[in-house]
C-alpha cells in the first residue's frame, strides 16, 4: 500500500476513533441528563403527592364542619340538595339541623307562591315574613349556633326529624 493510502486510512482511522469518542460523550451526558430528570421527577412527584395529602385533609376538615353545610342548604333548593349529599356523606348534628330549617322554609315559600295567586297582598307580606326567617336562619348558621326560625322551628325539627 501506498503512503498516501495509509496516511488516509490512518485519518480515516482516527476520524472514527474521534467519532466513537464523541459519541461515547454524548452518551454520557445523554444518560447523566436522564438521570438528573428522573431524579427532578421523582421530586416533584413526592412533592405533588404531599401537597394532595394536604388538600384532601383540609377538604376532609371542611367537609366534616358542619357550618358549611348548614350555610348551604340557604342557598335555594340547589345549595339545598348539595347541602344534603355533602351531610350524607359525614353527617353532623348542626348540619342536620339547618338542612331540617331550610326544608321547611323552601316548601312554606312553595305555599306562599301559590297563596300569591290567591291574594297577591297576604303573598306580599307573607313572603317578606318567610324573607325575615330565613335571613335570622342563615345569620344563626354563619354564628355557629342552632337557632330555630319563629314559630315553626322546633316543628321543622320534628317532622323531618329523619333528615
Amino acid at each position: 500500500m501506498s503512503d498516501d493510502g495509509k496516511n488516509l486510512s490512518d485519518d480515516l482511522d482516527d476520524m472514527l476513533d474521534d467519532a466513537k469518542d464523541g459519541a461515547k460523550r454524548a452518551g454520557e451526558k445523554i444518560s447523566q441528563k436522564a438521570s438528573e430528570l428522573a431524579n427532578d421527577a421523582k421530586e416533584f412527584a413526592g412533592d405533588a403527592k404531599e401537597k394532595a395529602a394536604e388538600f384532601a385533609e383540609d377538604a376532609k376538615e371542611v367537609l366534616s364542619d358542619g357550618k358549611n353545610v348548614g350555610i348551604i342548604a340557604h342557598l335555594w333548593w340547589i345549595g339545598w340538595i348539595i347541602a344534603m349529599i355533602m351531610n350524607n356523606g359525614n353527617k353532623t348534628e348542626h348540619g342536620s339541623f339547618y338542612i331540617r330549617q331550610t326544608l321547611g322554609l323552601l316548601i312554606l315559600s312553595l305555599v306562599n307562591y301559590l297563596l300569591y295567586f290567591i291574594s297577591p297582598m297576604i303573598g306580599g307580606i307573607v313572603g317578606l315574613l318567610l324573607f325575615v326567617l330565613w335571613i335570622m336562619s342563615l345569620i344563626g348558621s354563619l354564628s355557629g349556633e342552632k337557632k330555630p326560625v319563629f314559630l315553626l322551628g322546633e316543628q321543622f325539627q320534628d317532622w323531618f326529624k329523619s333528615l
